[in-house]
């Protein structure tokens, strides 16, 4: 996967230290209290205790933030994923729905901030959408392993390209964010169903 393009600094979401993730924190609860585009770094620093200049330590700017932001919480709901999908003793369906559950789960957890990442994105101009892009894909090749898995007890299954693997979540991803549009970015857990039948139609379905 290719690198994210350059924010001014490490790779977004790299740096783990303390008043890096407390501005990353701090940002979520000023989109939560104000939503994004009010939110000034003034704000963000008042969320998290720090200072303006320990935030210019970090981040060029308030965009760069953000798309640290958007990266940590994709790379935290990755890995939620894949600790569901690993449960022991699930069947091939129970598996997808479980990893669908954690998914949705992720972005329910802080509707405001997702409904952020899923609509603002477009604010934070040309770099934020190559990361979206990448991010899907990282997406894309997670699911694809899922499959791979499934396809291992049932090979009757599927195999899952690349390029469908891209359809899917794109289609997932248009569920969630016409439901955030609508103002149910806090009802996501209601699509599970919708989405794992999705994908099981695609599995199940004949060869072409």
């Amino acid at each position: 996967m290719q690198e994210p393009p350059e924010t001014g600094g490490p790779r977004p979401g790299s740096d783990g230290t303390p008043s890096r993730v407390r501005l990353l924190q701090g940002l979520a609860a000023a989109i939560t209290e104000k939503g994004y585009a009010a939110t000034t770094i003034a704000d963000i620093v008042r969320h998290a205790r720090v200072s303006k200049r320990t935030f210019y330590e970090h981040f060029e700017d308030k965009d760069a933030c953000f798309l640290a932001s958007y990266l940590a919480a994709s790379e935290e709901t990755l890995r939620a994923i894949d600790t569901a999908a690993a449960a022991p003793g699930l069947a091939w369906k129970e598996r997808l729905h479980a990893a669908t559950r954690a998914y949705l789960d992720a972005l329910e957890a802080r509707p405001e901030v997702t409904r952020t990442y899923l609509l603002e994105i477009h604010a934070a101009g040309p770099r934020a959408l190559q990361l979206r892009r990448e991010v899907h894909q990282r997406f894309a090749d997670q699911l694809r392993g899922l499959v791979r898995m499934a396809r291992e007890e049932n090979p009757e299954l599927r195999a899952l390209s690349p390029a469908m693997a891209t359809a899917l979540v794109g289609g997932i991803n248009e569920l969630v964010l016409v439901a955030a549009e609508k103002g149910r970015a806090g009802q996501l857990r209601e699509l599970a169903d919708t989405a794992v039948e999705l994908v099981r139609a695609v599995l199940v379905a004949p060869e072409a």
